[in-house]
C-alpha cells in the first residue's frame, strides 16, 4: 500500500484518498456502477482513489453504491439520437461516405482517404 495517497479523512486531499484497489465496501468507480446497472444519479464524489503510473497520476472517483439509482432505459428517441450520432462520427469529411466505422479524430478521415492524402499516422 502507498502511505502517500493514504487519506480516509480527507485532511490532505480535500476528500477521502485511497490507494489504488483500496477503496473500501459501498464505494464504486462510475465504471463499476455502470457494470452492476448503476449510475451516480446526480450525488457529489464522495471518495477518489489515486495511483501513480509512467506519465505521472491518476485519479479515479468514487460514488455511494447506497445512493445510486438504476440506469433508465433506452427509449426509442434516445436509439434514434444514438444512431444520429454514430452515424456523423462515421461519415468522412473527405469523400462523404460512410466508413462502417468510427473515424479516428486523431486522422480525421477515413482508412482510404488517410492514406490517399497522406494523413495515415
Amino acid at each position: 500500500m502507498s502511505a502517500r495517497f493514504w487519506d480516509p479523512d480527507g485532511a490532505r486531499y480535500g476528500i477521502p484518498t485511497y490507494p489504488l484497489r483500496w477503496a473500501p465496501q459501498g464505494l464504486a468507480t462510475r465504471r463499476q456502477l455502470r457494470a452492476d446497472g448503476l449510475r451516480p444519479a446526480g450525488q457529489d464524489v464522495a471518495a477518489q482513489l489515486m495511483w501513480r503510473y509512467p506519465r505521472g497520476l491518476a485519479v479515479a472517483y468514487l460514488y455511494r453504491v447506497d445512493l445510486a439509482r438504476p440506469v433508465r432505459p433506452m427509449t426509442p428517441g434516445r436509439w434514434r439520437a444514438h444512431e444520429a450520432m454514430m452515424r456523423a462520427r462515421r461519415l468522412c469529411p473527405l469523400c462523404a461516405r460512410d466508413a462502417g466505422y468510427v473515424i479516428r479524430t486523431s486522422v480525421g478521415a477515413c482508412e482510404p482517404c488517410a492514406k490517399r492524402f497522406g494523413l495515415a499516422a
